[in-house]
């Protein structure tokens, strides 16, 4: 595993395994929450955004957190892995209102820089309705990748595949 990328649904915990497996296989993590804000929540150009993409996605190694499926492909077609956070919607949204509640107010370590963290209905919406919306489409995405594909199922078998890595 030297480009993998890293799904799932907000609250699933992307950013953490990312961070995780970064450390322990020796490579560079990258949030694309980071490229997609600019600082107070401002959504960068469209083709900033996906002009930073692509300049990660040529890096030799790399794990790289964020769905953005606006600009999948040229992740698809550089990363050797692709793992998938599959956690229930109520999973989710438990740990975003637990993620709110620590750092409120707060720029998180992995979150875009003069992006305090801000409660957010729309989001907490957002969260909710992701696997009824997205989740197949999704997994469709994955099914399809030619490389190495990893569907994590719950904290027990995240746990099970971090050791084994």
């Amino acid at each position: 595993m030297q480009r993998v990328m890293v799904m799932g649904p907000p609250g699933a915990g992307k950013s953490t395994l990312a961070r995780r497996l970064g450390a322990r296989l020796g490579l560079q993590v990258f949030h694309l929450g980071q490229a997609f804000h600019l600082p107070g929540w401002v959504q960068a150009p469209e083709e900033v955004f996906a002009a930073e993409v692509e300049r990660l996605a040529a890096l030799p190694a790399w794990v790289i957190d964020g769905n953005y499926t606006g600009v999948l492909a040229s992740r698809l077609a550089a990363a050797d892995t692709v793992i998938y956070l599959d956690v229930a919607s109520w999973t989710c949204l438990v740990r975003v209102v637990r993620r709110l509640l620590r750092s409120y107010g707060r720029v998180r370590a992995d979150g875009p820089a003069g992006c305090p963290e801000r409660v957010s209905f729309a989001f907490l919406r957002f969260v909710c309705t992701w696997n009824r919306k997205r989740r197949a489409r999704h997994l469709a995405l994955v099914d399809a990748f030619g490389g190495h594909k990893i569907i994590l199922r719950g904290k027990r078998e995240l746990e099970r595949f971090l050791a084994l890595s």
